[in-house]
């Protein structure tokens, strides 16, 4: 059987308020977290794209979409990913999760109905384009906690080692996983 065709959705627009300055730009092993989180992307999906707030005019390696909203929230970022992207399939990953790995990502892919989540979800999570009618009206009506979005889909939970889903907000939580 042939593998379902993935577009991984880098999430780089957030507010970064904790980390005090744009974590997407913030290194990690001699890489930012953008360049690494692209990287593994790459390993794991057949198409990338990266969204974002153009404003912010982050220096990023590669093309930033857009996310045509004023709202700083992953929902807004997965909502423009999934529109753009050219397969049924989206991986969202957040730049502030570098430890996940290209694997993370093609299971959450596999278990996915509507959605796919891990057991700590909401991200990283894996979205088919039937998520998008809840996502969108859920944006537009600024119900923004992409948990609760969840809840209205068929959103799966997989198991995966606590420690590749660390979260990085603030530089000192950087600094341990250095």
């Amino acid at each position: 059987m042939a593998r379902t065709r993935l577009t991984g959705v880098l999430l780089v627009g957030g507010a970064s308020t904790r980390f005090g300055s744009p974590k997407a730009l913030a290194r990690l092993g001699g890489e930012t977290l953008a360049e690494r989180a692209w990287r593994v992307l790459g390993e794991a999906c057949d198409e990338r794209i990266a969204v974002g707030k153009r404003a912010d005019g982050l220096a990023l390696p590669f093309e930033l979409l857009d996310d045509g909203t004023e709202t700083r929230a992953a929902l807004a970022g997965i909502v423009a990913g999934i529109r753009a992207a050219p397969t049924e399939l989206v991986v969202a990953f957040p730049v502030d999760t570098p430890l996940v790995t290209p694997r993370v990502l093609r299971n959450l892919a596999e278990a996915c109905a509507d959605a796919a989540v891990t057991q700590t979800g909401p991200l990283p999570a894996a979205f088919r384009n039937t998520a998008l009618p809840v996502l969108e009206r859920r944006l537009a009506a600024r119900e923004l906690a992409l948990h609760e979005a969840l809840a209205e889909l068929r959103a799966i939970r997989i198991e995966v080692d606590e420690t590749l889903l660390a979260n990085v907000n603030t530089p000192d939580e950087l600094r341990r996983l250095g």
